[in-house]
């Protein structure tokens, strides 16, 4: 048994002016709603960050990658170097 699917057919009816007229308004819809959801009020006071703004957002950024870089680091040094050293004095290994 073979089920008939309308809304397929309906779609392939449509010429491909009237299925890229269904497309462009509901891009333009879309692009209407932006800034009236609940996001919309921050969107709407965001602005470009001054030059000093930026310098410091990005050394306090960098400064934060390098210690938490620097603190894997040295669990990974305590894991591969200390762990055997402390093993071989308790007489574990």
């Amino acid at each position: 048994m073979k089920l008939f699917n309308r809304e397929k057919t309906a779609q392939s009816d449509k010429s491909i002016i009237e299925r890229a007229r269904d497309l462009q308004n509901n891009l333009e819809a879309k692009r209407d709603r932006i800034g009236k959801g609940k996001y919309g009020r921050v969107l709407k006071m965001a602005r470009k960050p001054t030059n000093d703004e930026f310098n410091k957002t990005s050394k306090i950024t960098g400064a934060g990658m390098l210690i938490i870089g620097g603190l894997g680091f040295a669990i990974f040094y305590i894991i591969t170097e200390g762990a055997p050293w402390i093993a071989g004095l308790l007489g574990l290994s």
